[in-house]
């Protein structure tokens, strides 16, 4: 496939921003409907349970938003009149309904013993009565947590812990069998998915493979407006060899073109609605699990910035932080800040903040600094205190004050 096209890499990077909804002008009063166009446009957010600042999947809407309601959130992934459904995406992940048929394909592998984690997989076949005992539970008093199971016996180390009882839970989510009806605080309460989705998508005829897995990829082209075979392959994390043959489908059918980047050194391929490159002026502070750059691989190769979560690294040998989000200026990434949510002081903790070598402190700092007033605020922490020491975190304090 010869490319029809040269992207510069600041062309590219455009795009990808576009693509990702930073070029959009932030609505006044954000609502369910604004948050229903972030996950249209995205495709799906990674759920991460670490709240040290916020749970992560509700910052991607806070960075291409602001300050939207968390209930308004809660409602549309975890209501009674829910609009997302939970389900292996990218890692753990909220992704709307109307994608569930396409997801179909990785539930019936998963019942068979493929795709999933090699010990589930094993607890599978080794535990199938009690599988199906425990999914008789859930028809018969869903919907219940992993602990309120009759025999859900006790974790024994290994497996973060797991008892049977939640194994089993995992195992008939992997497969599709029962679903996420709501959580309680941070924990999920399982149930069949024929009580728990939409009758429309219940309804909704199963692709087959090939075309559920076109459906993926078309979903992460049009996400990232511009990409790599790895980056399109990421996304949804789909077999590297199926993708390969989505990606020459949809080329052939035009779906995907093929391009050329400068300095990627890969070949790349542009989604065919993609937006044009134009200037984006945004300003926002990502989640380290942010859709723009949770491809570590591809953060570097567009930006420039090496980024790696420091959350399991020991304190003494931390760079940058425990948890770290990047700072989004215009088309750039220009500081990193290691945010922590004191919530009985109510205070937004800066634990620290680093400027990237091309950016100035006195150019970062009012725009940083009006990010996280708009974050303190959203999240109801009544100050802002920045810590450390050098030009950045001086330039910062200044303009916080």
């Amino acid at each position: 496939m010869t490319a029809t096209e040269t992207l510069s890499d600041l062309q590219a990077r455009r795009v990808a921003l576009l693509a990702q909804g930073f070029g959009d002008r932030r609505p006044a009063k954000p609502g369910k409907a604004h948050l229903r166009r972030v996950f249209d446009r995205v495709g799906l957010i990674q759920i991460d349970s670490v709240n040290v600042l916020s749970r992560s999947h509700y910052l991607p809407p806070f960075a291409r938003l602001g300050a939207y309601d968390h209930a308004d959130m809660d409602a549309l992934a975890w209501g009674k009149r829910k609009a997302l459904f939970e389900y292996w995406g990218h890692e753990a992940s909220l992704i709307p309904m109307a994608y569930q048929p396409l997801l179909r394909w990785r539930m019936a592998r998963a019942e068979a013993g493929v795709g999933t984690y090699s010990g589930l997989a094993r607890f599978g076949r080794e535990k199938r009565t009690y599988i199906e005992q425990v999914l008789d539970e859930v028809r018969r008093r869903g919907p219940l947590s992993a602990g309120e199971l009759e025999q859900a016996g006790k974790g024994a180390g290994g497996w973060w812990g797991w008892s049977d009882g939640k194994r089993a839970v995992e195992w008939l989510f992997w497969a599709g069998l029962v679903t996420t009806a709501t959580r309680r605080g941070f924990e999920r309460l399982y149930d069949l998915p024929e009580r728990v989705l939409p009758q429309s998508v219940l309804d909704t005829p199963t692709p087959t493979v090939e075309d559920a897995q076109r459906g993926l990829i078309e979903i992460a082209a049009r996400a990232m407006g511009v990409a790599t075979e790895t980056d399109l392959r990421d996304y949804f994390r789909t077999d590297p060899g199926e993708t390969r043959a989505r990606i020459a489908e949809l080329t052939e059918e035009g779906v995907l073109v093929p391009v050329q980047v400068r300095g990627w050194g890969k070949a790349a391929w542009l989604y065919r609605d993609a937006p044009r490159p134009r200037k984006v002026e945004a300003t926002a502070l990502l989640s380290p699990f942010d859709n723009l750059i949770w491809r570590r691989e591809r953060a570097e190769r567009m930006f420039g910035f090496h980024y790696r979560i420091e959350i399991y690294v020991p304190a003494h040998k931390r760079v940058h932080g425990y948890y770290v989000l990047p700072f989004l200026q215009g088309e750039r990434l220009t500081a990193r800040c290691d945010l922590k949510a004191d919530r009985q002081a109510r205070v937004l903790r800066v634990q620290a903040v680093h400027r990237e070598d091309h950016a100035q402190p006195l150019d970062i700092a009012p725009a940083l600094a009006e990010r996280l007033q708009d974050m303190a605020a959203w999240m109801d922490l009544g100050d802002i205190e920045v810590h450390g020491h050098g030009e950045a975190a001086t330039a910062l304090r200044e303009a916080v004050s």
